[in-house]
């Protein structure tokens, strides 16, 4: 059974730091790229990153370059995602993706 579970989620301040790692099971991670998507309240949900099955391939949406950092560990099946200098906007619901698989998502709140 393929399953995607995240965490890591939470309340922050903005300039704040989060690390969402999403566990998969039922799959070997490493034959597969992953990515991460985000759902604001009353928005769209949209792509955030992703992680291709080979070494170096990232995607990242303009307005989190240079902010997040996205990483995969086949050994342990897990991929991360390393958010820096959040802002409001980044605030919304965060979900592990891969193929037609999706996890049950952990929320992010950027708030002072």
């Amino acid at each position: 059974q393929v399953q995607l579970v995240e965490s890591g989620g939470g309340l922050v301040q903005p300039g704040g730091s989060l690390r969402l790692s999403c566990a998969a099971s039922g799959f070997t991670l490493a034959a597969y790229s992953i990515g991460w998507f985000r759902q604001a309240p009353g928005k769209e949900r949209e792509r955030v990153s992703c992680i291709g099955s080979a070494a170096g391939v990232t995607y990242y949406v303009d307005s989190v370059k240079g902010r997040f950092t996205i990483s995969r560990d086949n050994a342990r099946n897990t991929v991360s995602l390393q958010m820096s200098t959040l802002k409001p906007e980044d605030t919304g619901i965060y979900y592990c993706h891969l193929r037609s698989y999706w996890g049950q998502g952990t929320q992010v709140t950027v708030s002072s």
